[in-house]
């Protein structure tokens, strides 16, 4: 059996895929679409995230060449190059110096017909939380900040109503002519209290990197908290480690590539962009055409994996962390055995060396979910300025985890148990020194704190 057909299977497992699952028709391209979506069919459909783009057209789309890349160092998210690469949005850039005027601006848009009506909401919403989270760092240049990053981000996301972006099944970092990962690294940053975020065991951060420059593959199985991981994780690392937060690869879900407050963000990210199996079948007129998009991920992801030297980020649970209903406390959600398993044996059938390692993530705090998993698109986002942490746990080998193992079904749910308790200790270690006040002394043998940003 090749390698190719072993990985095939491994994926429909993973996502929901039949068998019966073929390989025409396209899936989200990471690149823009051009122009050649016309306003009926932007504003035609309802079955998207925003009402921007139909899904169906979303997954027919052929990909043409993007005009929106590019690399630029910035302080703030407005300063990618976003006046020179903007042409069609009205700029609220301009507008930046009085907060009044930007929210005027924001709502003649809207009152222009310019912005769907949820759309022009959210955006007020999520105004409104991200000044308060803000205000709360106590930063002088809080206001500033504010209407900086908020300029750019309602820019961005007009510039996709007029122009809607198309998601590859591999979606690439857009660097240039405007720097979308710098955009989304500013915007999160003012969110974070440096002072409480710790990172665990910073030191086999560095043995991947070599690992990495040896041309082996990593997978990260962690847990998933907030639309905002990605970043929270190259904000810990990024100082030490550029190279390892630039080059992360997401395994992405549909909503993040079609919510029209995600997607400016999402496009700074490398994104392995998927359904997941909770959402494949909330419209199950869309639940073919869902599987042969992610059968379209499954190529490029063997593809990946046979060339080497990536690092991989997945969530086995298949969605993110949400707080016990009794308890009201968060805790990662519960890995799924066969999401671990065929990712596993992907790895391993790529023909490259291959490692995997536990990570805890936990920064529920700064954008938390709803409370309980919502169909519909366009979410409230509460927003919040507090402590992050990132840990990771020193690699795990599927055979001598599952040594004792006789049955085949035993040894899969051994190792992902085994994953999944790491994740728990490690958050644990992350909670204690977050919440419990311990800081650097919540440290213990398994786990040493740092703050390497600091």
């Amino acid at each position: 059996m090749s390698s190719f057909v072993v990985c095939y299977q491994a994926w429909n497992g993973m996502l929901g895929l039949s068998a019966s699952s073929c390989f025409s028709s396209s899936f989200p391209g990471a690149r823009v679409l051009g122009r050649s979506v016309s306003r009926e069919g932007v504003w035609g459909r309802k079955l998207c995230f925003c009402g921007i783009y139909g899904v169906r057209n979303w997954m027919a789309a052929e990909p043409v060449e993007d005009r929106r890349m590019g690399r630029r160092a910035a302080v703030l998210a407005s300063d990618t190059g976003e006046e020179a690469e903007l042409t069609r949005s009205r700029s609220f850039l301009s507008v930046r110096a009085e907060e009044g005027r930007l929210c005027y601006s924001f709502g003649m848009e809207a009152e222009a017909g310019r912005l769907p009506s949820n759309i022009a909401s959210g955006l007020e919403e999520l105004y409104n939380n991200y000044r308060n989270a803000v205000l709360q760092s106590g930063d002088p240049k809080a206001s500033e900040i504010i209407l900086s990053n908020m300029s750019a981000a309602f820019d961005r996301i007009l510039l996709d109503v007029e122009d809607p972006f198309v998601f590859s099944p591999y979606h690439k970092a857009i660097r240039e002519p405007f720097d979308y990962y710098m955009f989304g690294q500013n915007y999160i940053r003012p969110l974070v209290d440096f002072s409480r975020s710790y990172v665990g065991n910073i030191s086999i951060f560095y043995d991947m990197e070599e690992i990495l420059r040896q041309g082996h593959n990593i997978v990260l199985m962690s847990n998933h908290q907030t639309e905002a991981d990605p970043a929270i994780i190259a904000l810990l690392l990024e100082r030490n480690f550029p190279h390892l937060a630039e080059k992360m690869i997401f395994v992405a879900g549909d909503r993040v590539l079609i919510d029209p407050l995600c997607k400016p963000f999402s496009m700074g990210r490398n994104l392995l962009c998927v359904y997941s199996k909770k959402h494949m079948f909330d419209d199950p007129e869309l639940a073919e055409m869902k599987r042969i998009a992610n059968t379209k991920s499954l190529k490029e992801l063997a593809m990946l994996l046979r060339t080497g030297s990536n690092i991989i980020w997945i969530a086995p649970s298949g969605g993110r962390d949400r707080p016990d209903p009794v308890t009201g406390e968060w805790y990662p959600a519960s890995f799924d055995s066969s999401s671990v398993d065929n990712m596993r044996r992907l790895l391993e059938h790529s023909r490259v060396p291959g490692h995997i390692y536990s990570l805890a993530l936990l920064c529920y705090e700064i954008m938390p979910p709803p409370r309980q998993v919502e169909k519909a698109i366009g979410e409230r986002r509460t927003i919040a300025y507090g402590g992050v942490g990132l840990s990771v746990a020193p690699e795990m080998s599927f055979n001598e985890i599952t040594a004792g193992c006789v049955n085949p079904e035993k040894a899969k749910d051994a190792f992902s148990q085994a994953l999944y308790d790491s994740v728990l200790e490690q958050y644990d270690t992350l909670k204690s020194a977050i919440y419990g006040h311990k800081g650097l002394n919540a440290s213990n043998l398994m786990i040493a704190l740092s703050q390497p940003f600091q």
